[in-house]
């Protein structure tokens, strides 16, 4: 698929990725407060017969936390709309799939980082048939970690837009795990959500 920017000068990406949102089929708004919605529920949530609770009796590490909004968010979208979206079911999709036309499916980034948001090393590799395609629509969620200083945890930022699997740049030590995005990928391709009307 040709990404929606090619051509465009780096000047020009914010307006595109602006459009591309508002074709999106789900409202921006409405992804950020299920955002927050599903992160609060995560810091409500009990296991066990105790019960013990998140942020109280158990302190998730981000790997974790970032592992409850993978699996929740497409959750919550699928039980508001049902046969409309709904989560992977294998690797070869996005996180969030949407059913009518998953050309506008979202792929999930979660991050402690305070800006940025990373994927793993295979996102800067060629492309694999067998797997998911890495260009598209992200959701990238910024959250702070347990700490001494931070016993409850909060959403510091959530963005919306489109990444090209070109964009990830791997790490260059032969061993490095991580890839990256530059910031002029992370800053014009990615809008802050919710988006002030202009």
């Amino acid at each position: 698929m040709t990404s929606p920017y090619h051509g465009l000068p780096i000047n020009q990406w914010q307006i595109k990725t602006r459009q591309l949102i508002q074709e999106h089929p789900l409202n921006a708004t409405e992804l950020y407060h299920i955002v927050l919605q599903v992160w609060n529920d995560i810091l409500q949530s009990k296991i066990g017969s105790k019960p013990f609770q998140i942020g109280v009796d158990i302190f998730p590490k981000p790997q974790i936390m970032g592992f409850f909004l993978h699996e929740l968010i497409p959750l919550e979208l699928s039980y508001r709309y049902p046969n409309i979206w709904r989560g992977e079911t294998s690797s070869t999709e996005k996180d969030m799939v949407y059913i009518p036309d998953t050309r506008f499916s979202i792929e999930i980034k979660t991050s402690s980082s305070s800006r940025n948001i990373y994927g793993n090393r295979s996102y800067a590799q060629d492309s694999d048939k067998s797997k998911k395609d890495k260009s598209g629509y992200y959701l990238a969620i910024n959250f702070e970690k347990f700490s001494p200083k931070v016993a409850h945890p909060q959403i510091t930022q959530v963005r919306f837009g489109w990444i090209d699997h070109e964009d990830w740049q791997g790490q260059t030590a032969a061993t490095g795990q991580q890839a990256r995005l530059s910031s002029d990928v992370e800053r014009y391709k990615l809008h802050i959500l919710p988006i002030i009307e202009e």
